[in-house]
C-alpha cells in the first residue's frame, strides 16, 4: 500500500482529512520533538480505531511533514507513490 493510500484510508475510516488530524495532534502536543511514536499510536487507536500501519503513516506526517523519501516515487515496491509530497487536504480536493 502506498503512503498516500494509507492516508486516504485513514480519511475513509475517520471522516477527517490528514491535515485535520495533524491539527488535532498538534493541539494535543503530539508534534513535540520529545513525543514518541507509541504515544501518538495509542491516541490514534483509542480515539479513531487506527492500527499500527495506518497510524505510522500519520505519525510520519505529524513529525516530519508531507515529504517522503524520493526512493519510493515511481518504484515498483509495495510502498511506491506517484509523488514525493503527500496530499493532506482530502481525497475530494486531490489534483488528478
Amino acid at each position: 500500500m502506498s503512503f498516500q493510500a494509507y492516508l486516504d484510508a485513514i480519511e475513509d475510516k475517520t471522516g477527517l482529512t490528514p491535515r485535520q488530524l495533524i491539527e488535532i495532534a498538534k493541539s494535543h502536543g503530539f508534534d513535540g520533538t520529545d513525543v514518541k511514536a507509541g504515544e501518538i499510536l495509542a491516541w490514534l487507536k483509542e480515539d479513531y480505531g487506527l492500527g499500527r500501519g495506518h497510524g505510522m503513516a500519520l505519525v510520519h506526517v505529524i513529525k516530519k511533514g508531507p515529504q517522503i523519501d524520493a526512493k519510493h516515487v515511481g518504484s515498483t515496491g509495495s510502498h511506491r507513490d506517484d509523488s514525493d509530497t503527500l496530499w493532506l487536504d482530502g481525497q475530494a480536493t486531490k489534483p488528478q
